[in-house]
This record gives structure tokens, C-alpha cells and sequence, in this order.
């Protein structure tokens, strides 16, 4: 038995230390803009595009958690009611967290993956797939 842990400690050893190095992904900061009744999200398609998500995808997200519909017009979002920044910021935050996030190791390195009629969220970090929750 002392064969054994002396070599699991040599592999361990040799195994790559994992950084905890969370600045590699941030989620991005929703730039706001009020105009009458309306809230546009100015960088909308750059927070898409550090997410890896379709923008339309996001946007149906944001239109049923907001209860407000809406339009994307050019890089912005544009939301048919006032809101403040912080409710708007939560909402993403909590797209990032059902939507990017791997169940499996929590890594944001996924993509969604289909296979016949059903969806998946697939984890290019570890090989994980969860089921993907239609909204």
C-alpha cells in the first residue's frame, strides 16, 4: 500500500497546479442610458461577444426577466421601460451564472451544443454537458 500513495504523491507532484486566477473572465459592466420611457444598454453586443452567446439570445433573456419587450438596434439594446443600472447588471449577472458557467466545474469556457432536437451546454475546460433550460 506504501507503493501506492508514494506514487499517487509523485503524480500529484507532477500534475499542473490550478490557478484560482479569476480576472481571466469578468462579466462585463452594462453601460446604461435612459431616454424618456425607454433603457438603452449601449455595449450590449460587446457583453455578447465576451460571453460567446448570440445577442438575440440574450436579449429573449433579458426581455422575459425584465418583463418589458424590446429591440436591438445596432451594438445597443433597447428596452421598453426605466430601469436602473444594478437591475439590469443582476439580470446579466444571473444569465452569465444559468448560461456560461459549467455545472460541472464552473468554468465560463462553454458553448451551446445540439445534438438531434435537444440543446446543451457544453464545457470545452473539462468535457461537461448540462441540459440547457428553455426560457
Amino acid at each position: 500500500m506504501e507503493d501506492y500513495n508514494s506514487l499517487l504523491e509523485v503524480a500529484i507532484e507532477k500534475m499542473p497546479k490550478k490557478t484560482h486566477d479569476k480576472d481571466r473572465f469578468q462579466i462585463p459592466q452594462a453601460i446604461t442610458e435612459i431616454q424618456g420611457n425607454k433603457t438603452l444598454i449601449r455595449n450590449f453586443i460587446d457583453i455578447a461577444n465576451i460571453l460567446r452567446r448570440e445577442p438575440s439570445h440574450i436579449a429573449k433573456y433579458l426581455f422575459k426577466e425584465l418583463a418589458t419587450p424590446g429591440t436591438i438596434q445596432g451594438s445597443a439594446l433597447i428596452l421598453q421601460t426605466k430601469l436602473q443600472q444594478n437591475v439590469v447588471q443582476k439580470k446579466i449577472e444571473s444569465y452569465v451564472s444559468e448560461y456560461v458557467y459549467c455545472k460541472v466545474c464552473g468554468e465560463p469556457d462553454t458553448r451551446f451544443a445540439k445534438e438531434g432536437r435537444i440543446t446543451y451546454i457544453h464545457c470545452d475546460a473539462c468535457g461537461g454537458r448540462s441540459t440547457y433550460k428553455h426560457f
